[in-house]
């Protein structure tokens, strides 16, 4: 969205400092400044406004500032992070009605890139980067929607009670996908039900004509029906659903395709991402295109063209002919589990999984990096644990270790990297699938 500063001024409450000048989208980082932006210095573990200079050098048009201006042109705020709420607020409120959050311990990331292809196939869409999906991630999602916004697409996160309600109050969705309750955060939050709680947060924010869109093969997310005033979407792959998939096919590649079923009616799906568990993701982003009017046929080809954020189910093979699936993005109980499966799907003689940590599960953690192991063995997978003894297998302490005690691949390996974002591992992902 596009703002000359003093439309900044007076959304924000603050005072323009300097010319009038235009300004398109934000940035909090000095170095992703690509020109025109306006830099927003948040105050956090290093204090944002410390890089201004720096921003305006590289091509920043203005600035948000607590603190005396530094040259150029500044909208005089008491708070940054309140002022870029406001701004995100106004650029909401240009968009219509068309706004989908996403929310859930596994697949959100997911579903909200499925959800961009399938209503970009009748809407001019706008969707989260990545994982921005907290007090930062969401408003600077919706202040870099582009003019003309027909649809947007966001994916919320929680990590304490009360964020999804402070997020939707930015964003004020009229559509909600729940995906999952699982052991994710749990050392923050204590509880599963404590999980699931947070996430109710964003069914119980949405408007009486709005959807929620509730996975019905989870029993903690079915029960957010009677959680919220908005009409109910379910969608899964059991019984008593609105939306579904028959005669789900996998291919040698891991490409599913299914017959789409719902009451706007059916169509054929071929998705490009990769694994059985995607099946589920496709049918919550489908659902909620749906309920933004866009035709099955559309969705079926909008799901067929997304694409997803990097290190998530990427299958390359190696110069040694070897399979390498990079999942390495982030790592819980549900999502291990998936991607294991979808490596014993793989033609392959020998499978191995190069696993890391499952970070924040709490006191659960031993128990459930033992079942991983547990359902590896069942899988016939081979298990090696990088710097997480937990998993009770075998351990290496790093990277190298790890390509130490793979030993030379070739046709017929097949390799699953997977970690939580603290491990790192998508660089050895990367090592991997450039080894001849």
């Amino acid at each position: 969205m596009r703002w000359w500063t003093s439309e900044v001024a007076r959304v924000s409450g603050g005072e323009l400092n300097g010319p009038d000048v235009e300004v398109e989208g934000a940035a909090i980082d000095s170095r992703r400044v690509a020109g025109g932006e306006l830099f927003v210095p948040v105050v956090a573990e290093r204090d944002g406004h410390d890089f201004v200079g720096d921003a305006l050098v590289a091509g920043a048009a203005a600035y948000l500032s607590a603190r005396r201006p530094a040259g150029g042109t500044a909208v005089l705020v008491a708070d940054t992070l309140v002022a870029l709420h406001d701004l995100a607020r106004d650029a909401r409120s240009r968009v219509g009605d068309r706004v989908v959050a996403v929310t859930g311990s596994v697949g959100k990331t997911t579903v909200k890139d499925l959800l961009r292809g399938a209503l970009g196939a009748r809407w001019r869409t706008a969707a989260a980067t990545g994982s921005f999906n907290n007090e930062l991630g969401v408003p600077l999602t919706l202040v870099a929607a582009p003019e003309g916004t027909e649809a947007l697409a966001l994916e919320m996160g929680a990590r304490a009670a009360g964020d999804l309600r402070v997020l939707c109050g930015i964003a004020r969705p009229r559509v909600g996908v729940v995906t999952s309750v699982g052991l994710v955060h749990t050392q923050t939050f204590g509880t599963i039900d404590a999980v699931a709680r947070a996430k109710a947060e964003l069914v119980q924010s949405l408007p009486p004509g709005g959807v929620a869109v509730l996975n019905a093969d989870d029993p903690r997310v079915a029960a957010m029906a009677g959680m919220t005033d908005a009409s109910v979407l379910r969608y899964g792959l059991g019984t008593e659903v609105d939306v579904t998939a028959n005669d789900v096919v996998v291919g040698r590649e891991l490409q599913p395709s299914f017959r789409l079923r719902s009451p706007w009616g059916d169509a054929d799906v071929r998705l490009g991402v990769r694994g059985r568990h995607q099946v589920a993701n496709a049918l919550a982003a489908a659902a909620a295109a749906l309920a933004c009017d866009v035709e099955p046929e559309a969705v079926a080809e909008g799901l067929g063209r997304a694409s997803l954020s990097p290190w998530r189910m990427d299958l390359a093979r190696a110069p040694s002919g070897a399979l390498v699936l990079n999942d390495a993005y982030n790592a819980n109980p549900v999502s291990v589990a998936g991607a294991l499966r979808a490596l014993a799907e793989l033609d392959a003689r020998r499978r191995v999984a190069v696993l890391g940590t499952m970070a924040e599960l709490g006191e659960v953690s031993v128990r459930e990096h033992r079942a991983i192991t547990a359902l590896a063995g069942q899988l016939g997978v081979r298990v090696v644990a990088v710097a997480e003894p937990a998993y009770g297998s075998e351990l290496v302490a790093d990277a190298d270790e790890a390509l130490d005690v793979l030993g030379p691949l070739g046709e017929g390996d097949a390799v699953l990297v997977k970690g939580s974002r603290v491990a790192g591992l998508e660089r050895l992902a990367a090592r991997l699938s450039s080894s001849g």
